[in-house]
């Protein structure tokens, strides 16, 4: 499950690390929740990395209404294929997620206690993720995407059963060319996070609310 996340990284150092040609600023996000606009990196009709702005949850192209459609902001690696909301982008629109943390909840409702999932070495990561293009009969266009979640790695599996699929930059290549039209070939890529790749720390309660936003949210607290 990947429900909310971050991109605080410098744009330069996400340009560099993703390999994108254009120049796309964007300002840090410390709280990006669902329906929000995001940046994701995908190969353009040219054959080359591209940063452009998608709305978090996916909408297949056969819906007609997006309005009254519930959006998906995840799926599963292990059924993408063969899911009728996801099989095609898993064919075709495959793409990167920047980011360079996520968010799980421990605890009750109403004290739940939210953890910041980061590279333990910091820096930018890769989610793995679909994008989608719907086309509207009255010439409306909306780009979306969900991202792919894997079963969680063992130091993981305390916070939740379920994690992003984190891809290595020797993988984003392979990831992103969907020339074959198939999905076989990146099954091997759909696979938990190795073990101390990702560290994990709990922060502030304000990043509860998908309305607070700074670094204020990722304030470290002691772990309840």
């Amino acid at each position: 499950m990947c429900s909310r996340y971050s991109l605080t990284s410098p744009p330069e150092a996400v340009r560099a690390y993703f390999g994108y040609v254009n120049d796309e600023p964007f300002a840090p996000r410390y709280n990006i929740a669902p329906t929000q606009p995001v940046p994701i990196v995908r190969r353009s009709q040219a054959g080359i990395r591209e940063l452009v702005l998608v709305r978090w949850g996916l909408i297949p192209s056969w819906v007609k209404e997006p309005g009254s459609f519930s959006t998906l902001i995840n799926a599963r690696s292990e059924t993408a294929a063969d899911k009728p909301s996801f099989r095609g982008a898993m064919r075709h629109r495959r793409c990167l997620v920047p980011a360079d943390g996520f968010y799980e909840w421990t605890g009750a409702a109403g004290t739940k206690q939210p953890h910041l999932v980061r590279p333990a070495r910091g820096g930018p990561m890769a989610m793995a993720g679909l994008w989608e293009h719907w086309l509207g009969a009255d010439g409306s266009e909306l780009e979306t995407m969900a991202i792919l979640t894997t079963t969680a790695s063992p130091d993981l599996a305390w916070l939740h059963d379920r994690m992003p699929v984190i891809l290595p930059p020797a993988a984003f290549e392979a990831w992103l060319d969907c020339r074959s039209g198939s999905a076989r070939e990146i099954v091997a890529l759909l696979a938990p996070a190795q073990e101390g790749l990702l560290a994990t720390v709990a922060v502030s309660r304000r990043l509860n609310n998908p309305r607070n936003e700074g670094p204020e949210v990722q304030e470290p607290v002691p772990p309840a």
